[in-house]
Order: C-alpha cells, then sequence, then structure tokens
C-alpha cells in the first residue's frame, strides 16, 4: 500500500516589495535685484564711468558667475547624498520587514495570508509547549485528578526553565515548587479519595514518596536553592515520575464512553508495554550497550496510551497477542520505520482515523486536525519514535488494519513552529520509550523476531461475538 507521508518540503515564497520615494518639495532659486529711488537717479546723472570701474563691473560679475558654480556643485553633492542616504535607508527598511516577518509568527499588515493555501503555509508555532518527548506525552494524557494536573503541570513548566541558557530563573522555578507543594499539602484528600479503594494504600505511599521522598518535592526545592541545573533536572524527573504513577493510580480506565457503533472494535482501557525484538535481516550487528558486546538482537519497548486512542490501541494490542508481528520485515525511508504491508488485508480491523485533539476529553473520528488553525493533538507525531498506524488503502479516513510505523521526527526537516507537516493527520497510539537509539540502526530488511505483550493485556477488552 502506499505510505502518504508528506516527506516533501514545502516551499513557502514570500515576496516583500519596500518603496520609499523621498518627497522632496521643488524650490524656486530667486534672483532678487534691489534697486532704490536713489539709485535710479544717480544711473541717470552719473558720466560715463572710467575704465577702473568697467574692470570693476567684469571682476563683480567673474565673482557671481563663480558663487552661482559653488551654488549648483553644493546643491548637486546635496541631492546626490540625499538620493544615497535614501536608498540605504530603504534597504534598511526592508531587512527589518523581512526579519520581523521571519521572527513573528503573524503575518504582516497589508499581507494578504490567504493567498497562500493551507496545504503549503508554513507552520507556525500555534503552541510553543508541545511535547517533544513520549514520556512527556504520555504524562499529559493521563486523565488524572485536577490537583494532580495543577502539581503536574507547575513542575513541567520548569523543564522549560532549564533550557534557558546562562542565568536560569530559580526563583521562578521555586516559586512554582513552592505551589505545587502548597497544591499537594492543602489537596490531600481530594488526591488520595480520587484513587480506588484498593488502590489507596499504594496511592498513600507514591503521595508521601512525592511529599518526603528522596525525589520528591522538598529534595527538588533543596536542589534548586543550591542552584545547581543537573540536581533539579535529575529530582525533577524522579518527581515527575511519582506523579505520573500516582495518576495512572487514579485513571484505572477510560474517563468517556464510546460511540456504540465503535464498541464492534477492540479497545484497550488503560495504559499498555509491548515489547519488540529487532535482528538485523544482513547478518550484522547493533550497536553494544555501555561498552558491551554488540549484539544481534535489540530490544525496543512501546507504550500503548488506551487514554487517548483506545481502539487503534485496542487493535495493535490484539494484533501482537495474536502473533501477527512475529518473524515480519520491516522497511525503511527518511522518515519512518514500516511494518510489512504483506499480511492479509482481513488481519486486524480498520478502525476509523483516531485523534483526541489538545483540550477535549474524547476522540475524534474520521476527522484529521487542522495544525495551521492551532488544532494540536494529544498524541502528537512530532516526536522523535512516535508509533501511528498508516493509513488505509481505501480512504484515510480509517487507519490500516496492520500497518504501523516508529516516526523518525526530524525538526531539519519540519515547519517553522517545530512540527511535522504530516501533524493531525495520523492516529498516533504510542511511543518508544525504551531503544530509542536503536532507530536509526534500522534498516530495510531488518526483522521483528517477536512482538509481545509485556504490560496491561488485561486491560485489553475484546469485541463480544454473536453465536
Amino acid at each position: 500500500m502506499a505510505f502518504p507521508l508528506s516527506s516533501s518540503i514545502i516551499s513557502h515564497k514570500l515576496s516583500i516589495n519596500v518603496s520609499v520615494t523621498p518627497s522632496i518639495p521643488k524650490q524656486a532659486f530667486l534672483s532678487t535685484h534691489l534697486f532704490s529711488p536713489f539709485n535710479r537717479m544717480r544711473r541717470k546723472e552719473d558720466p560715463p564711468r572710467s575704465i577702473h570701474c568697467k574692470l570693476h563691473r567684469v571682476f563683480s560679475r567673474s565673482q557671481s558667475l563663480e558663487v552661482t558654480k559653488r551654488h549648483d556643485i553644493l546643491t548637486k553633492f546635496f541631492m546626490s547624498t540625499f538620493e544615497h542616504g535614501m536608498k540605504r535607508l530603504e534597504s534598511a527598511i526592508a531587512v527589518i520587514l523581512i526579519f520581523v516577518q521571519i521572527a513573528s509568527p503573524l503575518p504582516l499588515a497589508g499581507w494578504n495570508s490567504w493567498i497562500i493555501s493551507p496545504a503549503k503555509a508554513v507552520l507556525y508555532s500555534p503552541d510553543t509547549k508541545v511535547p517533544r518527548t513520549g514520556e512527556l506525552a504520555l504524562r499529559k494524557a493521563i486523565p488524572a485528578n485536577t490537583n494532580m494536573k495543577a502539581i503536574q503541570d507547575s513542575l513541567e513548566d520548569i523543564s522549560y526553565l532549564l533550557r534557558i541558557p546562562q542565568r536560569k530563573p530559580y526563583g521562578t522555578m521555586e516559586g512554582n515548587v513552592k505551589k505545587a507543594l502548597k497544591i499537594a499539602t492543602d489537596e490531600k484528600e481530594s488526591i488520595l479519595t480520587s484513587t480506588p479503594s484498593d488502590l489507596r494504600e499504594k496511592g498513600s505511599e507514591l503521595y508521601a514518596s512525592l511529599i518526603d521522598g528522596k525525589g520528591g518535592l522538598q529534595a527538588l526545592l533543596q536542589c534548586i536553592k543550591d542552584k545547581d541545573p543537573d540536581k533539579v533536572s535529575v529530582g525533577l524527573a524522579s518527581s515527575l515520575d511519582t506523579i505520573a504513577q500516582l495518576e495512572l493510580l487514579q485513571a484505572p480506565g477510560l474517563s468517556f464512553l464510546l460511540p456504540a457503533q465503535y464498541l464492534k472494535y477492540p479497545r484497550l482501557a488503560g495504559r499498555g508495554v509491548v515489547e519488540f525484538a529487532i535482528e538485523k535481516g544482513d547478518g550484522s550487528t547493533f550497536s553494544p550497550v555501555a561498552g558491551g558486546e554488540p549484539r544481534n538482537t535489540a530490544i525496543i519497548q512501546v507504550v500503548l496510551d488506551g487514554y487517548s486512542a483506545p481502539l487503534t490501541a485496542g487493535n495493535f494490542a490484539k494484533l501482537v497477542v495474536d502473533g501477527t508481528y512475529n518473524g515480519k520485515k520491516l522497511s525503511c525511508t527518511n522518515q519512518a520505520i514500516l511494518s510489512d504491508n504483506g499480511l492479509e488485508k482481513n488481519i486486524g480491523y480498520s478502525i476509523p482515523l483516531e485523534i483526541m485533539p489538545s483540550g477535549q476529553f474524547e476522540p475524534l473520528y474520521k476527522t484529521t486536525l487542522s495544525v495551521q488553525d492551532g488544532e494540536l493533538p494529544v498524541l502528537p507525531l512530532s516526536v522523535y519514535g512516535a508509533v501511528a498506524m498508516a493509513h488505509s488503502d481505501v480512504s484515510e479516513e480509517y487507519s490500516s488494519p496492520n500497518q504501523f510505523f516508529f516516526y523518525l521526527y526530524d525538526k531539519r526537516s519540519a515547519g517553522l513552529g517545530g512540527l511535522s507537516f504530516d501533524e493531525g493527520q495520523f492516529a498516533v497510539f504510542g511511543y518508544v520509550t525504551v531503544g530509542r537509539e536503536i532507530l536509526p540502526e534500522i534498516k530495510t530488511g531488518d526483522v521483528i523476531q517477536s512482538a509481545k505483550m509485556v504490560e496491561g493485556q488485561d486491560r485489553l477488552i475484546l469485541p463480544v461475538v454473536d453465536s
């Protein structure tokens, strides 16, 4: 089947013509002759002038011509300098306008952006905080207690603050952690009662670890006071990991009801983990791990997110459990690693395209997102190691029954906002969390030795077959 990834680079041509025409008022150079009655009387009465007077008159006329010539030269010099200066001003204005257009996500006044079709428009960043790692995207996708989400959002902001070079805003970071601590202590009862009763003991342990544990908020606060960015980064990762574990306890199933017509498909009510064993098709080896020996087989783990894509993740999980991918070859493009497309068409379900928009509580079906209009998915494709289903041969409103791909996101071929030009067009259902470094070593012809579900099979709900 065709794999319709838009790998071509979209050219965005913008022409800015700047014309600055100086408005120079016309100057009238007036020759003013002043005559008085006395002078006229003298002209009648004077006797013929001497040769000395004639010479004086000639000399005066010569001086007048010289002054006129000097005036003309100065005028031309001034005009030439003025014109040269205006040309430099035009160039400077053009450069400034071009810089503003590139730096600003907003179109310049007077530029009709409608003349560029949405399909060819450069993607300006609708949200600078789009998740850039699978772990972050998966954390944000958990439908947990609102207080836990507030704590999480406060800490997630610190990860962006850590990217600031040189002088980092430790004061702001400290304020974020104190805010998270206040919510955690003030809303303790609400947080713990949101955990199912059979998991509450585990929830209490995680809560205590979040507050006062080795990788908890108090320890993170001390790292920030010490102004050690490396320790802050480690402590932040630990706190966020604890938060994610506690949130997962609070979300044992789906937070929405699926449409009745979709209950005929398999569905994953939560999270699952699939482990792939990949071997080289040409007998070569993968790079060694931490100074070890080269490996004939490499392990990749993928976390499936049934919270945001229950049908797509459910269909994939069933295919894995059935052993569909064992022994199947992989093929590679510059953007993706695809599973074998030679499987029979009746293997798996043709699931309607399933994408959950950010800020929504349930997925959309058979509908792509318009990133140009600010629509973003909860599970973005613009993450290295995103896992998604290819499109169906029949219609792009449906996903392929069994062909999936690992997306090799590269910001160098993305839009200005750092988003893939295919963002919002495919059903993403998980991310590679272990073995990302293996992905660039996989080549066409390499084989999936095995694929097995190592966690979450109890959350896989199969459709009831009518007898």
